[in-house]
Formats: structure tokens, C-alpha cells, sequence
């Protein structure tokens, strides 16, 4: 039989673990014993359901469920007002398996790694109070573009899934400061992660990466980022691709680049539309712009004098060259060490 803490205790914890069924019923429990327990763990017990008088534990706010046989978690949790954890680790949910009102539960952490879900639950993407969110080890194949509804989320953890592309909508979760995508199938990084300005550790590794995109430079608060495991090798820094421009861009090219005296009224609005969106190419060599078309270019920057991250810059055409050299077996020719401050990133993981 379980053992129940002492009635003195401020905070009751209550653990039932590895236990007969007879023993994880709690009618037997008084109302006031019932009103003192605020953390219940109930693992490795091979439940099959969410034993009723769980929900009648009122004051109860950390709830671990973890490594038993459920498949739907019961209409009663939404009883447990002051849920504030909820851990169900290695069960066999799925994105059926939660209330349709779940979204109004006030819980701030939520872990359901270790189950079956190919699919984010939309009362999930709801939950603006949720500061955690842990769904690794699941069969997840995408992350929705709603994931930026979750304003207060500090830790994403989606490693062990089968996400092959990252939505630019996390870059949205401005209180992120963890996020976990090891262990994928992602092939590249969108630079709108640049505004994760409170990101402390980004994790990469075991995906599909051949190059990181340069704005991830402006992370001045990244403490670790790990890549191991990701073909970032040398073959390709000089991996370049380039699309013919069209005759729009190649006329756009020559009235920026040599600076055509033209007014609003000589061009159609469209046309005075598209000039406003040049880029300015990043070689500090050369005066050109580009549109659409343009040459992607990978350099390895180094950092700490011991890491080389192959990082993703673009060209006005194949012809420009690059402000430093793509030798990888050059110090002289890579990019200067100083001009990456090392408060940048304490820890850069390759291997």
C-alpha cells in the first residue's frame, strides 16, 4: 500500500510507483488528505486508464504519468484547475487523445515525449500559458506555422521526430530561450531566427545541415550550439547556385548599380514597386545589387580559433567575388577570428 506523507507536510507529495492496481485508488483517501497533495507520480505502473480519483485531487499541481499504456487522457483533468505540470512520457498517446478544452488548462509544462503523436494537437497551439513544451521521441513530420500563438514558450524540445522543415513563425517565440530539433531530417535554417534575441542554446545536430544562414551571427545571447552529426563539410564551401536573372532584374540591375536618374511617373507602379526591393550585395568589393536571382555562396567563419561554421551568404552574380577567401585550409584567407566576438557562442559542438 502506498505510503502517505506526513499531515504536517506543507506541500504533500504523494508517489505511486510499480504498484498492484489495488493500491493506486485513492477513495480511501480523507477530503483533507486529498486536499494536501499537490505532486502525484504515478510511473511505471502499466495503466491502462487514468485512474478517476486522480481528478478529484483539487489542489494537486504537478502531475507525472509517465512510462504506462495510456491512449486517452479523460475528460475529469480538466477538475485539476491548478495543474501547473503535466507529464505523460512514454505512454501511447496521439493527437486524439486530449480533451477538446485541454487549451483552457493553465498548465505551464507540458512533457509527451516517448509517445505517438504525428501531429502537434491544435489545443496545444492555444495554451498561452504553456512556458515548456516536450514532445520528442514522437513521430511528429512538421511544426506548425500556429506555434507562434504560444507567446510565453522559454523551451521548444522537438528532437527525435521526423521534421524536415522549420517555419518562420518560430522566430515569432521572442521568450524562447531553449530549443531542441536534434535527431530530424532538417536541411536548412530560416534566417528569421535571428530575432530569437533571448536564445541561450540551439540544437542541431543529427539532421540533414550543409550550411547555417549568416544571420544566426546576430544570436549575441547563444551560450551552445550543437551540430554534430550534419554533413557541414568542407566540399561545400564552394557549392554555388545560380539562376539566370530575368530581364526585369537585369534592367533593375544597371538603374541601381549605376544610379539612372528616373521619377515615380516615367515607370509603372509595379516597376517602381520592384526597384524599392534590391538587395545591396554583401561584398564590400563590389557596388552591385541583386533581386531574385543570386548566387548562394558558403564560407566557413571561424570561431573560438577552433570551430569552422559554414554559414550562407549571397552574390550578385558568379563573377563577384567573395570579400574572403573559400579556402578552408587557410587561417590567412578565413574570415578573421576578432571579427566574431567571443561572447558570441560559448560552446560550438561538431563532433
Amino acid at each position: 500500500m502506498a505510503r502517505f506523507p506526513s499531515m504536517d507536510d506543507k506541500c504533500a507529495v504523494l508517489y505511486l510507483s510499480r504498484l498492484q492496481p489495488d493500491d493506486l485508488n485513492l477513495d480511501h483517501l480523507t477530503d483533507s488528505k486529498r486536499q494536501k497533495i499537490q505532486q502525484l507520480h504515478l510511473t511505471y505502473n502499466r495503466l491502462l486508464l487514468l485512474p478517476p480519483s486522480v481528478c478529484f485531487l483539487c489542489n494537486l499541481e504537478y502531475l507525472d504519468i509517465s512510462n504506462n499504456a495510456l491512449t486517452v487522457i479523460p475528460d475529469d483533468i480538466m477538475r485539476l484547475t491548478n495543474l501547473k505540470t503535466f507529464v505523460a512520457k512514454n505512454n501511447l498517446l496521439d493527437e486524439s487523445s486530449f480533451p477538446k478544452e485541454f487549451e483552457r488548462m493553465q498548465v505551464k509544462t507540458l512533457n509527451l515525449s516517448g509517445n505517438r503523436f504525428e501531429e502537434i494537437p491544435q489545443q496545444f497551439l492555444k495554451m498561452t500559458t504553456l512556458q515548456s513544451l516536450s514532445l520528442g521521441g514522437n513521430r511528429l513530420k512538421n511544426i506548425p506555422a500556429e506555434i507562434e500563438n504560444l507567446t510565453s514558450l522559454e523551451l521548444l524540445y522537438l528532437g527525435g521526430n521526423l521534421i524536415s522543415f522549420i517555419p518562420p513563425e518560430v522566430a515569432n517565440l521572442t521568450s524562447l530561450r531553449y530549443l531542441v530539433l536534434c535527431d530530424n531530417r532538417i536541411q536548412s535554417i530560416p534566417p528569421q531566427l535571428n530575432k530569437l534575441h533571448s536564445l541561450l542554446s540551439l540544437s542541431l545536430h543529427n539532421n540533414l545541415l550543409t550550411f547555417l544562414p549568416r544571420e544566426i551571427l546576430s544570436l549575441v545571447h547563444l551560450q551552445e550550439l550543437s551540430l554534430r552529426g550534419n554533413p557541414l563539410v568542407v566540399r561545400f564551401i564552394k557549392d554555388m547556385t545560380y539562376d539566370p536573372p530575368s530581364l526585369t532584374e537585369l534592367a533593375g540591375r544597371t538603374i541601381k548599380s549605376q544610379n539612372l536618374p528616373f521619377s515615380s511617373c516615367d515607370l509603372p507602379s509595379n516597376l517602381n514597386h520592384y526597384l524599392n526591393l534590391a538587395s545591396k550585395c554583401p561584398n564590400p568589393k563590389c557596388a552591385g545589387v541583386y533581386f531574385d536571382s543570386c548566387v548562394r555562396h558558403i564560407k566557413f567563419v571561424d570561431f573560438c580559433g577552433k570551430y569552422r561554421l559554414p554559414l550562407m551568404h549571397y552574390l550578385c552574380s558568379p563573377q563577384c567575388s567573395s570579400p574572403c577567401s573559400s579556402n578552408p585550409q587557410s587561417d590567412a584567407e578565413s574570415e578573421d577570428e576578432n571579427s566574431v566576438p567571443a561572447d558570441r557562442l560559448q560552446r560550438v559542438l561538431l563532433g
